[in-house]
């Protein structure tokens, strides 16, 4: 098993590796996400995204857009270190960290056969769904009911300090 600093890859190196996936006729799935603090959420739901097919890239927001997302205490922890946590999983095979506001653009650069997204969203809110369609990308929803969250974990231990 390759080790997980070998798994974070730039687009360019994520080219070349799927022309040859795709020339062994594997299949190829994208998920995203912060990964702000890993957890058990964060587990089950590359595991399901895996089960989609035989190659997993996983997409990791910068810094930046963490920053953007997530509010002013945010990211946790750097984009280096979240890359590294999420390629130390099994279940991944690749990661790339993405600083736009959505992966369009991945999409589109990498034409995945699959685009897994969490139990938070539904076919209809998934913000690439239109991107998808045209792409001919099939979208899966996976992982298991949006019970864990990185904010709840941290809402619990304000709580406990506070207490």
């Amino acid at each position: 098993m390759r080790e997980a600093h070998s798994k974070i890859v730039t687009l360019e190196q994520l080219k070349k590796v799927l022309a040859e996936q795709r020339r062994d006729k594997r299949q190829i799935v994208l998920s995203n996400g912060c990964f702000d603090t890993l957890h058990v959420g964060h587990v089950r739901y590359l595991q399901g995204a895996r089960e989609e097919g035989d190659v997993l890239i996983t997409a990791m927001n910068a810094d930046a857009s963490v920053h953007a997302l997530k509010g002013a205490n945010r990211p946790i922890l750097d984009e280096q270190a979240r890359a590294q946590l999420v390629a130390a999983l099994r279940c991944v095979d690749y990661v790339i960290i993405f600083r736009e506001a959505t992966v369009e653009k991945l999409l589109e650069e990498l034409r995945p056969d699959v685009h897994a997204k969490g139990t938070d969203y539904t076919a209809d809110t998934v913000p690439e769904r239109a991107t998808a369609a045209r792409l001919g990308i099939r979208v899966a929803i996976v992982g298991d009911p949006k019970q864990h969250s990185t904010r709840a974990m941290l809402e619990s231990l304000r709580k406990d300090q506070n207490a």
